[in-house]
């Protein structure tokens, strides 16, 4: 076993790496696996190690496994400074104020009042109009206030990211 050390970025594009060479493995399996002749003819079969490949992509896979479990156990127990909160909190809480934002995003362009092209219930040449049935101004700095305070914790998240790090133990070939 030889130890690893990352940081959550590092980690997240070391695995990408890992995903890429076992998606090119198993693409050259798919390609390489099988050949075609026609009756009489003679060829060499394309250059395909079964074994090896499929060791090979079974150590991608454990290695994957090993950096994300190492990864995930990072997220939940690493505080963010100033936060008091873990990455994997962190992640949830973006997640949610994200689905706010655009909540706020809808509610503040919404016209205090409004009116309609035709009337809604049926009535032609009625007019009628949309009201907000709420304070608008309101909405908008909600809305301010909200992406703000995610900028702020993304940053402070992308920190994090950034510098601290973990451990990983890999066989000495995983590398």
């Amino acid at each position: 076993m030889e130890a690893k050390t990352f940081t959550s970025a590092s980690a997240a594009k070391f695995i990408k790496r890992l995903e890429n060479e076992k998606s090119r493995l198993v693409s050259l399996e798919l390609k390489n696996s099988t050949y075609v002749l026609a009756q009489g003819e003679e060829s060499e079969p394309p250059v395909y190690d079964y074994r090896a490949t499929v060791e090979r992509v079974d150590e991608l896979d454990d290695t994957i496994r090993r950096i994300r479990h190492a990864l995930h156990v990072f997220n939940a127990h690493t505080v963010i400074p100033d936060e008091d909160i873990t990455v994997d909190e962190a992640l949830i809480q973006l997640a949610q104020m994200n689905g706010k934002l655009r909540r706020l995003e809808r509610l503040r362009e919404v016209e205090p009042k409004k009116r309609l092209e035709s009337g809604m219930f049926g009535v032609k040449g009625m007019i009628e109009y949309e009201y907000a049935n709420f304070d608008i101004k309101e909405a908008f700095a909600d809305y301010e206030v909200l992406y703000r305070r995610i900028s702020d914790l993304q940053l402070r998240l992308d920190l994090v990211n950034q510098t601290e790090t973990f451990t990983v133990e890999l066989e000495a070939g995983a590398l």
